[in-house]
């Protein structure tokens, strides 16, 4: 991969013989094409790209809060590379047929300094809606009254996310998430965080459990 300064005609993008031309973080880059493989793929190599599917899979449709609130940018790696990094260590677990599965209670929706949630626990209400409740810990540490509540709730039957930011401060201690009524009956689980009112530190997220949607 190589820089270049933009000449008379400007940066190019795509495909120019055996080049590509791209842009990331405010730089015009060129990478050459890459080589097609002659040889099969190992086992080894094989698991790890199941792995990685499994992983980016599941993340992405969390990308925007992932990368918004999983760490900081270090170096080359953004928050949600970061994310990635973490899922593919500590939340695979072998499935049938040399499938991998998600370990939920390991999923992390955020990471950071800020200070988490206090017994949080979640309950079903009546038409399609949880109830998340926490203890309200403002003053302990870092925590401030102010700090936003980001829940994320995930069907698994359904395969579908649904995100809530914000969904109530920290002082609230409840919140109540209504969930679309074509994912009733679903078995959800259920992650929670705080972020601060500016959005610029997080807390290590709570995995709250797991419930279904009545």
């Amino acid at each position: 991969m190589g820089s270049y300064n933009k000449g008379i005609l400007g940066p190019f993008r795509g495909k120019v013989g055996p080049v590509i031309g791209y842009s990331w973080r405010g730089k015009d880059l060129m990478r050459g094409l890459p080589k097609e493989s002659t040889t099969a793929p190992t086992t080894a190599q094989l698991e790890q790209r199941a792995k990685f599917g499994t992983v980016i899979k599941f993340l992405t449709p969390i990308k925007g809060i992932l990368s918004a609130y999983f760490g900081k940018e270090q170096k080359a790696k953004s928050p949600f590379n970061q994310a990635t990094s973490y899922h593919l260590k500590e939340t695979l677990l072998p499935g049938p047929n040399n499938t991998w599965l998600i370990d939920y209670p390991k999923v992390l929706i955020s990471r950071g300094d800020l200070r988490g949630l206090d017994n949080a626990a979640v309950t079903t209400l009546a038409a399609g809606q949880l109830q998340l409740t926490w203890t309200d810990n403002s003053g302990q540490g870092s925590a401030s009254a102010t700090d936003v509540l980001i829940a994320v709730v995930y069907c698994t039957e359904m395969d579908e996310f649904v995100q809530f930011n914000p969904a109530a401060t920290r002082a609230d201690a409840t919140a109540t998430l209504n969930i679309p009524n074509y994912l009733v009956g679903s078995l959800a689980e259920v992650w929670a965080t705080f972020a601060t009112a500016e959005g610029n530190i997080a807390a290590i997220s709570t995995y709250v459990g797991s419930v279904t949607i009545v």
